[in-house]
């Protein structure tokens, strides 16, 4: 699955970079006989709808052409959005000091899902604060990550 997102990332990564955006990520869910291809794009303008119609179209050329999702999918092209997915250290490390949750690929300590706050990266581990105490996770462990909207009263 690990070669699936490295090939699609190539062919959609330069497709979203020369329209001017940032390729967030990429997400390929199975849906029964057909698949869901999530592509998030992000920019500091923020991203509108039709900003997302017209990467959709591009991206959609640029599949037809490659083929690289056997059978049938879906294509979405979203913002992120507030409740953001993590993909990337480098995002993990942007978003230091947020609430996230995540799920692991294997249970730690009896359990997949965590939820606490990000306090950063090390190596190639992301360090989550959890009930007073400290979790490293492996990036390669994670599944999902999410950043947890907080919203003041």
């Amino acid at each position: 699955m690990a070669n699936k997102h490295a090939a699609l990332n190539a062919l959609i990564e330069p497709v979203v970079t020369a329209m001017g955006f940032e390729l967030w990520g990429i997400e390929l869910l199975p849906q029964g006989k057909h698949s869901r291809l999530v592509v998030y794009i992000d920019s500091p303008a923020g991203i509108t709808v039709d900003h997302c119609a017209d990467v959709s179209r591009q991206i959609s050329a640029v599949l037809d052409v490659e083929d690289p999702i056997p059978g049938k999918y879906q294509l979405e092209v979203s913002s992120p959005g507030l409740d953001r997915p993590l993909f990337e250290l480098e995002q993990f490390a942007r978003f230091k000091g947020h609430v996230i949750s995540l799920r692991l690929r294997a249970p730690f300590e009896g359990r997949r899902k965590f939820k606490g706050l990000l306090a950063g990266v090390e190596n190639d581990e992301v360090l989550l604060q959890l009930d007073g105490e400290e979790y490293c996770f492996p990036i390669d462990g994670i599944e999902q990550a999410r950043i947890v909207p907080q919203f003041d009263a």
